[in-house]
């Protein structure tokens, strides 16, 4: 599958439908087991990536926990308040890991980079410029993390479910959409440089 085709199959997965599945739902049950049963739709992605990779990612792994989180809370005398926050338990959760990781000695960033380049870049931790940049994107990445799961705890509690469900995928991706092209944009200006540096240590 091409990315152009996950990532609207993403929105579809966890925007659209969780949407229609409420409002259809809740016209049949109680508004609070409509929502429980719309939540559970974003798992699908993270099921078949199960099956096909025989193991579950770390996003998953975190949407598996907050779900048994939000069922713990719910039967605890939650409300939709609650399941509509799960979500953004999950991206604030990730992005405290990518600010936290920035105590230790190699950030998160360092260690994506490694596993989606597929390749050996060790040897670039001795270069101050290349540990500053692993570190800065770390830190945007984190705090941008962080700020999209602030604006949609924010968005729970001033729009009605309806239109949080319509929403709030729009906000998720478009903070990570943003978070990308800077990525992007900043990784081709930082690898030109560090080149320079290497080239000028020799």
């Amino acid at each position: 599958m091409s990315t152009r085709k996950y990532v609207i199959f993403a929105l579809l997965i966890n925007g659209l439908a969780p949407w229609a599945i409420y409002e259809w739902l809740s016209h049949y049950m109680s508004s609070i087991a409509a929502l429980s049963i719309a939540t559970l739709v974003p798992l699908a992605d993270n099921v078949v990536h199960l099956i096909k990779h025989k193991k579950l990612d770390a996003f998953g792994t975190l949407m598996l926990f907050t779900l048994v989180l939000t069922l713990v809370l719910v039967s605890l005398g939650g409300s939709e308040k609650i399941l509509l926050v799960r979500e953004s338990l999950i991206t604030g959760a990730v992005g405290l890991v990518f600010l936290g990781s920035l105590l230790f000695k190699r950030p998160l960033m360092f260690y994506l980079v490694v596993r989606f380049l597929n390749k050996d870049i060790s040897d670039n931790w001795k270069y101050d410029y290349f540990r500053f940049v692993m570190r800065l994107m770390t830190l945007v990445w984190g705090g941008m993390l962080l700020l999209e799961s602030v604006v949609r705890v924010i968005l729970v509690f001033q729009l009605t479910t309806s239109q949080f469900l319509a929403l709030s995928n729009f906000v998720l991706y478009g903070f990570v959409g943003a978070a990308i092209v800077w990525t992007v944009v900043y990784r081709k200006k930082s690898a030109r440089r560090l080149e320079q540096i290497k080239l000028q240590s020799e």
